[in-house]
């Protein structure tokens, strides 16, 4: 039987004229290639940068069948192929040269007056003011009192995350073969009125995460997952924890984490 493969690109010209070119080349070595998602295809090729490979695992609802991604944006992170790799890519997927790494989403639950909301995040959770005040949120883990934080917010990232948001705002980077949770603050408040931790806490993936929020301008949040931003009013708690899903990313043998934190951080 044919493999069937999903091409997804965003809206840029070379995003498109890759897709095109793609599509040539797999059907020219026999592969069934299609624009819609269905339980018979086999891989999903990504063509973007990082936001549109975000997008395209939202929008797939966080499918099991494996994604690799074709960089034709900036950064280009969680994306494995250049466009001149094309063929490479396809003779290596013939041959079966690749592996799956599967990494795990975090989960939240938004408790608000009248509903609790799920959502789930690749690379990170972020609890903000909706405006550009200090936000208080009493911050506990597997039911224990933290602290109460003071600041802009609070980051909650994946291993995955780690190189993302929570990597700009001081947070460390992490092996994604760790399985862990890490909350980095954001702008934390020290003073004699208000103590916070200035360094991110690590830990085991096994944690639930309880935030509260303290209300003494509005009662509302901004909830930010995976960059995007969700209003959410009279919000009462915020758990997050790792989730059972597992995400599968096709890479190449020769593919390793810290070759490419160097490449593109360093």
């Amino acid at each position: 039987m044919k493999k069937i493969i999903n091409i997804t690109a965003n809206l840029s010209v070379i995003s498109q004229e890759t897709a095109k070119t793609l599509k040539v080349k797999l059907e020219s070595k026999g592969f069934e290639v299609t624009d819609r998602l269905t339980s018979k295809v086999d891989l999903i090729v990504c063509i973007g940068g990082d936001g549109s490979f975000l997008r395209t695992v939202h929008e797939y609802n966080f499918t099991s069948i494996p994604i690799i991604g074709i960089n034709t944006g900036h950064l280009g992170f969680f994306q494995e192929i250049h466009p001149c790799e094309i063929d490479d890519f396809i003779d290596s997927y013939i041959k079966n040269d690749y592996y799956i790494q599967e990494i795990n989403p975090i989960k939240s639950y938004i408790y608000t007056k009248n509903r609790c909301i799920e959502s789930f995040a690749i690379n990170e959770i972020v609890i903000k003011n909706n405006l550009s005040r200090t936000i208080h949120l009493n911050l506990s883990v597997n039911n224990n009192f933290i602290e109460k934080f003071s600041g802009d917010g609070i980051i909650v990232s994946t291993p995955t995350g780690s190189t993302a948001y929570n990597y700009s705002s001081g947070g460390s980077i992490v092996d994604p073969s760790l399985k862990l949770i890490q909350i980095t603050p954001l702008s934390p408040i020290n003073t004699n009125a208000y103590r916070s931790f200035t360094s991110s806490i690590i830990l085991s993936q096994h944690s639930v995460v309880d935030i509260t929020p303290e209300y003494r301008f509005e009662n509302s949040v901004l909830i930010v997952h995976d960059g995007v931003e969700h209003k959410y009013s009279e919000t009462t708690k915020i758990i997050i924890k790792s989730s059972d899903i597992k995400i599968k990313l096709l890479r190449f043998k020769n593919y390793e984490f810290w070759s490419k934190v160097s490449e593109k951080f360093l």
